[in-house]
């Protein structure tokens, strides 16, 4: 179902930027040596300025999916975000593996998460994000129960949101299907994310594609939407730690510069997209 995008406009596109900081690793290790730590430095005091710079020269309004432990490490920084004009939305409480937590702690993170939301942001989030890009089976029942608006985790569409379902697999039955939810998913995908493709993580992720190779395949997921899907949403997904290096962010305004060749391209926050749907 196509989004009732502002007149004139074809394709809405968000640009996401998870803005893990210092715990980008938390739910993933045990120990966070100095130079781990040191990444997260990076992204609060050097990625994140230069992120804000770039959007500021296109005129681009962003979502900054956010842990709550970055909220309250660097507030500083979350205020120059917000004074910007861009959104804050949920991201965990400190970059936790969300399918690894029973359903005690996973509702435990959600408050400790909301709480800093408040204190810091002033006001609790429309949308999540979350950390693992994956649910537990009850993650979707406890954004329900808090009201989120939206989510933007799930891969069950590429270019269009939609009502996520709880799912109960049966191995030799029909999977079983539960209701449409209230909240809407944003769909992300793997493939339009700067951070598998760019970044390098010693004995987990060996990343480091070509920059032109990566453009590549930005510009024809891109390229296939606007052509392909009318009135739908392209979320792209980038980390001040990987995307505020010098060839990563070189990159980032190369792909906005191709996507603004587009006069009927609609940049927007995720919340704003949100509030171009109708069930109707």
């Amino acid at each position: 179902m196509p989004l009732r995008l502002p007149a004139g406009k074809r394709l809405a596109v968000n640009i996401g930027v998870d803005f893990d900081a210092m715990c980008a690793f938390s739910g993933h290790m045990a120990t966070l040596s100095p130079s781990i730590l040191s990444r997260g430095e990076f992204d609060a005091e050097v990625g994140t300025p230069r992120l804000l710079r770039l959007f500021a020269k296109h005129g681009i309004p962003t979502t900054w999916c956010t842990p709550g432990h970055t909220l309250i490490t660097f507030p500083d920084r979350i205020r120059e975000v917000t004074d910007s004009g861009h959104e804050i939305a949920a991201h965990g409480a400190y970059h936790e593996s969300v399918p690894s937590l029973g359903e005690a702690e996973e509702r435990r993170l959600m408050e400790v998460q909301l709480s800093q939301h408040e204190k810091i942001v002033g006001r609790r989030p429309r949308g999540y994000r979350s950390p693992a890009w994956d649910f537990s089976p009850w993650t979707l029942g406890i954004l329900e129960e808090h009201g989120f608006e939206w989510d933007s985790s799930l891969m069950g569409r590429d270019f269009e949101p939609y009502r996520p379902r709880q799912v109960t697999v049966h191995r030799e039955e029909p999977n079983e299907f539960g209701p449409p939810s209230p909240v809407l998913e944003l769909p992300v995908s793997w493939f339009m994310d700067d951070f598998p493709a760019l970044d390098h993580v010693p004995g987990v992720l060996a990343g480091l594609m070509s920059t032109d190779d990566t453009f590549a395949r930005w510009r024809d997921n891109f390229d296939y939407a606007y052509e392909n899907h009318p009135g739908g949403i392209l979320t792209h997904t980038v980390h001040g730690l990987v995307s505020g290096r010098a060839h990563a962010i070189m990159l980032l305004e190369r792909f906005i510069v191709h996507m603004k060749q587009h006069d009927d391209v609609w940049f927007a926050t995720l919340s704003d997209i949100y509030d171009c749907w109708s069930d109707n």
